[in-house]
């Protein structure tokens, strides 16, 4: 089971890969330069980690609070891979992400996964 994570939500873009025996994480300067070659960023992360993104079973993205445009983009990728692979999507907010670990994040969802069809995000002012 690949895991794949997308937080754009505050000052630092971070990509995680979670498996069963091992995870990865990348981050970025949350810039617009970084946001239009987005995709780019987690193609060469995974190929880095010589993982297919075909692979991937659940997605989870940080729905914030956090910038609009950040949101957006992390949003609209994660639903764009979710959909290729028929992987599922979930939308975790930055409150359920304690001392950023990703892997208590994906525990936490699996003992209380109630996925729903609409994923709100939450701006920030």
């Amino acid at each position: 089971m690949i895991n794949l994570i997308i937080d754009a939500a505050n000052e630092k873009i971070v990509f995680a890969i979670v498996t069963e025996k091992q995870s990865y994480t990348t981050t970025y300067i949350n810039s617009r330069e970084n946001f239009d070659n987005f995709m780019k960023l987690i193609q060469n992360f995974f190929n880095k980690k010589k993982i297919k993104i075909s692979d991937c079973d659940t997605i989870y993205v940080n729905l914030g609070p956090g910038k609009f445009t950040s949101l957006r983009i992390a949003l609209s990728i994660a639903k764009g891979i979710s959909l290729s692979n028929k992987a599922t999507l979930i939308g975790f907010k930055s409150d359920d992400l304690i001392n950023k670990n990703y892997k208590n994040l994906i525990k936490f969802y699996k003992k209380k996964i109630s996925i729903n069809s609409l994923i709100k995000p939450i701006y920030s002012s």
